[in-house]
């Protein structure tokens, strides 16, 4: 009987396995979209997500499990200040896989597997913001627009 069984074996004993999926969402975190193979993406969605989960928590507990899970507090930094911030009103489905085709080599399914909330630095949400408002001023100055001259307009006022 297979009950209880959730996780995918994809062919490796449970250490390399752990490790596997442990580098899979340090990478994920660090380039926030990678291109893997189908299986390795539906296996480290579960993995990113509880991730997350713990980054928007944001205790010490929380932040000293995902040290002990992915091993690089830059990556953990990252991921409790960028990427759970971008995904604080998200209540789950955090990951997005999208199927690419097959590898040409040995034909195996290749996925890209992403963020859905990309992350915006503040700085460029306040440019886009400021930029968007026009001063009135401005537009109550401008001259208005002259005409073209065409072609036609030239020869029938030299006639």
């Amino acid at each position: 009987m297979n009950h209880g069984r959730k996780s995918v074996k994809l062919q490796r004993e449970a250490s390399h396995r752990k490790a596997l999926l442990a580098n899979l969402a340090c990478s994920l975190i660090e380039h926030r979209r990678i291109r893997t193979t189908l299986a390795k993406a539906k296996a480290l969605r579960p993995v990113a997500e509880k991730l997350l989960t713990l980054g928007k928590k944001g205790t010490l507990h929380a932040r000293r499990l995902a040290v002990a899970k992915i091993r690089d507090k830059t990556l953990v930094k990252k991921l409790f200040e960028e990427i759970a911030v971008a995904s604080k009103d998200r209540v789950g489905g955090y990951t997005r896989i999208t199927k690419l085709g097959q590898r040409r080599s040995d034909s195996a399914p290749m996925a890209f597997i992403e963020w859905v909330d990309a992350y915006v630095p503040k700085q460029a949400v306040e440019a886009v913001v400021t930029e968007a408002q026009p001063e009135p001023a401005a537009e109550e100055a401008a001259p208005p627009k002259k005409k073209r001259a065409t072609k036609k307009a030239a020869a029938a006022a030299t006639e």
